[in-house]
């Protein structure tokens, strides 16, 4: 696949999926600390997204951040468009934008911030391998 066919991909993808994650790992098996934390809070919401992997290519990683602008991984896109990274995405849940943004009543996002000490969870036990 090249890297045009890579990019094709990419934005195929953004496109066609209300929410995704580009993350390192699975949502199931996040690889990096701020994957996880992302992960647990879009998880925390109870709304579906999409998730790429990033570490099977290393061209994925490059192409995605061509097209984005961004350099760092997590990046969630919501209705075509870049949200940002993990510490965005917190930022944006704890303020209840999140919630906004993703039609969701930000009642709901206080409930789930009383429970946010479980997505750091991952975070921990990340760092120490």
């Amino acid at each position: 696949m090249s890297e045009s066919q890579i990019s094709d991909a990419i934005q195929a993808a953004i496109a066609e999926n209300p929410v995704i994650l580009f993350m390192k790992g699975t949502p199931d098996a996040p690889a990096c600390g701020f994957s996880a934390r992302t992960v647990a809070v879009l998880q925390s919401l109870d709304r579906p997204f999409a998730a790429v992997d990033i570490l099977p290519d290393p061209r994925i990683r490059q192409e995605l951040s061509a097209l984005s602008g961004w350099p760092t991984i997590p990046q969630l896109f919501v209705d075509g468009e870049l949200v940002g990274g993990c510490d965005i995405v917190m930022e944006m849940y704890q303020s209840g934008e999140l919630h906004e943004l993703l039609g969701l009543d930000a009642t709901a996002g206080e409930q789930a911030g009383e429970e946010e000490p479980a997505p750091g969870a991952p975070l921990t036990i990340e760092n120490r391998l």
